[in-house]
């Protein structure tokens, strides 16, 4: 149960810290006051989306921590499957910066929204009057059924189950199509795949035929200017040859006076040993040097047909064609082996089917014997809340489809009278009626859930005098189990909590600002007064708050 909460510059609220106890406590205040306020902040502290309109002074952090005694609710398992430290006395916090980014923790412990999230659902049921309206909703129907069939375990293995089931028939799905179109498929890709294979492509090809195109397509220019090259060394009279050992015979009478001369002779010997390996490279290079027109025909034509591939597969190297022939083949296995792999995955699918229905089976036998029980005690509780007549009609509708929650459709039907016909509760139900339907059903739950809190937001809507006696007694006797909490306008309600707390605006240096306080006797008396009589409180109104209140 929630032990305590702290708030600090949220909303309306500049700090406030109030503690709460177990048993019925009350939160009243006049409309406007900051009820929403409180149960906004409880709502960031359970995981709910904040951004800065939350903060009260925009250049300060909101903070908002509340305190949970969870020692008898068996979560150990969570905060062990989350990585979170166990405290019997948990903590959790949430802060808004200035800068608009929010922060949570449990215990300490950073974590994300989602964990708080899942972390909420094991401590605190928040009931508006939206949820009253979703009660008209057959998933919600379901899950008040499934609670009293005690069918959670069942389900969520069934979920589970389905959610392969669904997985590998989208799966199947893909395959029979591209099972259908594989037959053209099959044979455009075969014949990209031998019209690749057939082209025998090596990884760096490319540039080799390039290089041997461009030699035997310029033959002639190559062969005419290496010649032309070997004459100019090698001319008798004014060869490089010639020159250059002319060169030599001057150095060599000079060497003997200067290291600087000797250096200059060395340096034009290397150059003419260098020279002289050049011109017998050049020498073997004009020798092989051959004019083969079938050659070059032979290199244009794979050239050509690199480059068609390349066009029409639309990439740039040998290397990537030689990817795209990797793919084709891949692509042709993978369409052969199709038929097995569809005989695979729909025997699979059939048995998964079968094991879905035994799941829906079993969910919807329990469903069946949890109906009549609901029914009965909905009756009982709601003849006490002045609908005498009241009956309900649950009906299951076997379907073949499978749904989230086993294979059954549902009719929930109400009528409130004697001789009028069943219909929809959306249809037939005042407010008044549907608030009370839903603290009948709260009610019940709570014999079911071991859920530590909950919380009615002015479940009380368009009820009064005895009925609302009743409510209040009904969420009295809830609060031996679980710790409830009443937002109300109703003072029949009011007078039936262990504990009472009022919401009020104060103007604090031209600034308003929601306050909580825990009245005290006496001020509880002049509360429930004033919400019998208004603001100016009359002795009969006095008097009639002390009665209630006893």
């Amino acid at each position: 149960m929630i032990t305590s909460l702290s708030i600090k510059n949220y909303a309306l609220i500049e700090k406030l810290a109030i503690d709460f106890s177990k048993g019925f406590s009350i939160i009243t205040g006049e409309t406007g006051a900051g009820k929403s306020i409180i149960l906004g902040a409880l709502g960031l502290v359970l995981g709910k989306r904040a951004d800065l309109t939350s903060l009260k002074n925009k250049e300060e952090k909101c903070v908002i921590e509340a305190q949970f005694e969870i020692s008898k609710y068996n979560l150990k398992e969570f905060f062990q499957a989350n990585d979170l430290d166990y405290e019997d006395e948990t903590i959790i916090r949430r802060e808004i910066l200035p800068s608009g980014k929010s922060r949570a923790f449990i215990n300490d412990s950073p974590v994300n929204l989602q964990e708080l999230q899942e972390l909420s659902l094991f401590l605190i049921d928040i009931h508006s009057q939206q949820q009253t309206q979703e009660l008209s909703d057959e998933n919600v129907q379901f899950k008040i059924i499934d609670a009293i069939a005690n069918n959670f375990d069942t389900i969520s293995a069934y979920q589970k189950l389905l959610k392969v089931y669904k997985a590998e028939k989208t799966k199947l799905n893909a395959l029979l199509k591209k099972q259908s179109d594989s037959g053209k498929e099959q044979e455009y890709n075969t014949f990209l795949l031998n019209e690749l294979v057939t082209a025998k492509l090596k990884s760096g090809e490319q540039e080799e035929l390039e290089a041997e195109f461009e030699k035997l397509n310029n033959v002639e220019i190559i062969k005419e200017s290496i010649d032309k090259s070997l004459v100019i060394a090698n001319e008798e009279q004014f060869g490089v040859f010639h020159n250059l050992n002319e060169i030599k015979a001057s150095l060599q009478k000079i060497a003997p006076f200067s290291v600087d001369y000797q250096n200059l002779l060395e340096r034009v010997t290397s150059v003419a040993i260098e020279f002289d390996d050049v011109s017998k490279e050049l020498q073997n290079v004009s020798e092989k040097l051959l004019n083969d027109p079938e050659r070059l025909e032979l290199t244009n034509q794979k050239l050509q047909l690199i480059y068609n591939l390349q066009k029409k597969h639309q990439v740039t190297t040998v290397d990537e064609l030689l990817q795209v022939q990797a793919n084709l083949e891949n692509a042709v296995i993978e369409l052969g082996n199709i038929e097995e792999e569809i005989a695979t995955l729909s025997a699979s699918i059939e048995q998964k089917a079968i094991e879905l229905d035994a799941f829906s089976a079993t969910i919807h036998d329990n469903r069946t014997t949890a109906i009549p029980v609901l029914s009965n005690q909905l009756i009982t509780i709601l003849e006490t809340l002045g609908m005498p007549n009241v009956r309900f009609k649950m009906e299951l509708l076997p379907s073949e489809t499978f749904f989230q929650n086993g294979k059954d459709e549902l009719q929930f039907l109400f009528s409130a009278n004697k001789g009028t016909d069943f219909g929809l509760l959306k249809k037939v139900a005042s407010g008044g009626e549907m608030s009370r339907i839903m603290l009948a059903v709260k009610a019940i739950l709570a014999q079911y859930s071991k859920l530590p809190t909950l919380i009615f937001d002015e479940i009380d809507t368009g009820v009064s005098g005895e009925i609302a006696i009743r409510m209040g007694e009904i969420m009295k006797e809830m609060s031996a189990k679980m710790q409830v909490f009443a937002i109300t306008h109703l003072p029949q309600i009011a007078a039936k909590g262990d504990s009472h707390f009022k919401v009020f605006k104060s103007t604090i240096q031209d600034a308003t600002q929601s306050e909580l306080k825990l009245l005290s006797q006496e001020e509880r008396i002049t509360e429930i007064a004033q919400m019998l009589s208004g603001a100016n409180i009359s002795d009969s109104a006095l008097n009639h708050a002390k009665e209630l209140l006893n």
